[in-house]
């Protein structure tokens, strides 16, 4: 094999297997590493191996040890800041510098740059011991939300509405995070929404805004639909948000992807911030729903590669991606599609297995359905519903044992 066409993949979920296949595509010889060998995507990889991929220093000797051209964020900002260090120890293109991926990727430090940018963005502020409580109380207002700094889906988070809940919130915070201080924030009321974005010469080239859904857990989201409900002039302001930041932080050229709050008077306010692929096949989803082929481009980037012209794609399908979740902890006995949704599924990814055990509902995943309507208003209208339309059906651990 040409090592000049072999390729590191941080991650081998089934997250990954859009990017794994756009690899391969390209000509690659893909490799793929994490900790966990049982991954969908591994089994799409040429070669997969077991390797932590936050352990920096170990996925820098395999890379070396492998002899690859470039390296490849899986859809985890812990592969991403991976992905940084190590492209920039050995000379490859394609990633920004390891403190900027930082700035972006870190909550505290990208609040401090959205505050000297004039970037909407929560009131908050860091804690470094549990003593900092009188401090959250005096300069933020109820409900704040308590997170760890380097952890997305929910990982840390708390909802507090009472200086009583302030104690266990920071006490968990402080147990999930790898830093050594937690954020708390005033929390933000108003819709969620994601925005995906390509960077190409410092402008934003490609944009897509979807509407997210949070229907079993609050913090983890379970779908994503298109959208034409989000403002013209919310995304005129979000392009601007991003080209400032693209211009501050000289960013490469590739994805930018974030997710904000869009507020009672439609002015949007950015949460997370990300360079990395989202998970839960969201590239597909954007890539079904306008025709561009999102996984190559990122691909492309983060090997350091023209990505071509790249110009703004239409939204072309009225979709919604839907993460198949339960809703309680037990033994999964089948995941039941109702004849009325049946025929608007027009791509599902499944991998559970009867007799997988739900541990935690809240983030338990049993496949990715992409529905398809033929109105925006019938999309709507159904959205609620989905989890009725395709359920799980679960039973109590201790009723599969009588």
């Amino acid at each position: 094999m040409d090592n000049n066409k072999k390729v590191l993949i941080l991650n081998g979920s089934y997250s990954e297997i859009p990017l794994i296949k756009a690899a391969q595509n390209l000509g690659y010889y893909t490799i793929t590493l994490s900790g966990n060998l049982q991954g969908l995507g591994h089994k799409y990889a040429d070669k997969s191996i077991k390797c932590d991929y936050s352990d920096r220093e170990g996925v820098l000797k395999i890379a070396e040890k492998e002899g690859v051209c470039g390296v490849v964020s899986g859809c985890h900002d812990f592969s991403l800041l991976t992905a940084s260090w190590v492209s920039e120890k050995l000379g490859f293109k394609g990633h920004d510098l390891p403190e900027i991926s930082e700035t972006i990727h870190i909550k505290d430090k990208y609040r401090a740059l959205a505050k000297k940018l004039g970037i909407k963005t929560p009131k908050s502020l860091i804690c470094t011991c549990l003593e900092d409580i009188e401090l959250i109380t005096k300069n933020l207002t109820f409900p704040i939300m308590i997170k760890a700094v380097d952890l997305t889906t929910g990982h840390g988070m708390t909802k507090c509405y009472t200086t009583d809940e302030l104690l266990p919130a920071c006490k968990i915070a402080f147990e999930k995070t790898r830093q050594n201080y937690i954020l708390a924030e005033e929390f933000i009321q108003g819709s969620n929404h994601g925005f995906t974005t390509l960077v190409q010469n410092k402008k934003i080239v490609f944009y897509f805004v979807d509407n997210e859904q949070h229907n079993i857990n609050e913090y983890l989201v379970s779908g994503a639909s298109t959208t034409s409900g989000v403002a013209k002039s919310a995304i005129e302001q979000l392009i601007e948000d991003c080209e400032k930041i693209v211009s501050h932080l000289n960013l490469t050229d590739g994805i930018l992807h974030l997710q904000f709050i869009l507020d009672k008077n439609n002015t949007p306010i950015i949460l997370e911030i990300t360079r990395r692929a989202p998970g839960d096949l969201y590239i597909k989803f954007v890539e079904l729903a306008t025709g561009i082929n999102y996984p190559e481009l990122i691909v492309k980037a983060e090997m350091g590669l023209d990505m071509g012209k790249v110009k703004q794609m239409p939204i072309k399908h009225n979709i919604v991606r839907h993460c198949i979740m339960g809703n309680k902890t037990g033994v999964l006995k089948k995941v039941n599609i109702d004849d009325k949704i049946k025929n608007n599924i027009k791509e599902t990814m499944q991998w559970w297995k009867p007799g997988d055990i739900i541990e935690n509902e809240k983030l338990y995943k049993a496949g990715i359905a992409f529905i398809y309507f033929d109105s925006d208003e019938e999309m709507q209208k159904t959205i609620p519903y989905l989890n009725d339309l395709i359920s799980v059906d679960v039973e109590n651990i201790n009723e599969k044992n009588i």
